[in-house]
């Protein structure tokens, strides 16, 4: 019985050790989310995307790349940007992007995983979507009409997209994303993904180690990134898997293709890009994203070593004290999310009863 209560207590200590580095990072990066949800409308990304040449396709992937949208809008603000104008290349570079990062999901790469792979995660999104959408914009026919208006309009009703928090302050509207609408979206992802990355590490004992199993970096890189093909893994809450992943043995490389892959190509984002935009630029897509994921990993293995993310994993530069009262204000900050939507939908289950 002793060791089931050791082992007990070496997870809860490894998940608080998880949330500690994580936390002050991930509050940083919701109040930046917030700011950048109230100066980049998806208004404002219909505006200035709308072309249909190199320029577009490279700034869809740009403004992709650190963009808070809510994870429930990815695909329906992409399918506006299509609606209004904008063409299959530029959406496609767009939804390629913007699931792999954020301005959270890029902190949150730099508190576990070190300052190299959170510079190089956002490089290869950005390449990767620029690719992705030069291909379908280069292999249109000739003849085909974009943007036909028979098409089914996906409209986003999140606040994120309506603007339906536009009566209230900047002040608010900041917070109310950056704090409740967001880990409203990432809360329940991210503490499971904490809490499967503080098991991988202390059930995997020191002396395993996937090379024993799996020697070919290619063929582990190959692995990871089929796995994440048909499950959602949001960008947030697969830091911690990959980070325990890496102390399982895995190369970066390796980690780094299941964090392409996770975010971006599970199935019913798939549907729905063969829904919007085809046959043709879903296949597109799909092969932007295994070959962004494979070619990334193989480059990410040839300058970043496994005991480099380990050494940085076991460093810190925040002190003790802000790793604890970041983290508990992070768990506050997430139950008061997931309160408030419970609230909300009461609500509306009574508005619908009356």
């Amino acid at each position: 019985m002793q060791w089931i209560w050791n082992i007990l207590w070496e997870t809860l200590s490894s998940y608080w050790a998880v949330l500690g580095e994580m936390s002050p990072y991930l509050l940083f990066g919701f109040l930046v989310a917030g700011v950048l949800s109230v100066l980049i409308s998806a208004e404002f990304i219909e505006r200035h995307l709308g072309g249909h040449g190199l320029g577009s396709v490279i700034k869809a992937s740009a403004f992709g790349v650190p963009l808070p949208l809510c994870s429930c809008s990815v695909i329906p603000v992409g399918t506006s940007l299509y609606r209004h104008g904008a063409s299959k290349g530029s959406t496609t570079a767009f939804l390629i992007s913007t699931p792999q990062t954020g301005v959270d999901s890029i902190m949150a790469t730099f508190s576990l995983l070190g300052l190299t792979f959170a510079i190089y995660r956002p490089i290869v999104a950005l390449i990767g979507g620029v690719l992705g959408g030069v291909f379908v914009n280069a292999t249109r026919p000739k003849t085909s009409a974009e943007n036909t208006p028979d098409a089914q309009d996906e409209k986003c009703t999140h606040s994120c997209c309506s603007g339906g928090e536009k009566q209230h302050g900047l002040v608010y509207r900041i917070l109310n994303y950056g704090f409740i609408t967001l880990p409203r979206d990432l809360g329940m992802a991210l503490l499971v993904g904490i809490t499967i990355g503080a098991m991988l590490g202390v059930f995997v004992s020191k002396d395993f180690s996937v090379q024993n199993y799996v020697s070919s970096t290619p063929l582990q890189i190959l692995l990871l990134m089929l796995l994440g093909v048909p499950v959602y893994i949001c960008a947030t809450a697969s830091i911690p898997v990959a980070a325990g992943l890496i102390l399982a043995g895995v190369s970066p490389g390796a980690a780094f293709a299941l964090l392409v892959t996770g975010p971006a190509t599970n199935v019913a984002t798939l549907s729905a890009v063969w829904k919007v935009l085809g046959k043709r630029t879903c296949v597109i897509y799909l092969a932007t994203m295994l070959v962004t994921a494979f070619v990334g990993g193989l480059i990410l293995d040839l300058f970043l070593t496994n005991e480099a993310v380990r050494e940085h994993m076991h460093s810190s530069w925040v002190p003790e004290w802000v790793k604890i009262v970041s983290a508990i204000l992070l768990i506050g900050v997430i139950l008061l999310a997931l309160v408030t939507r419970k609230r909300n939908s009461d609500k509306k289950h009574e508005t619908c009863e009356d």
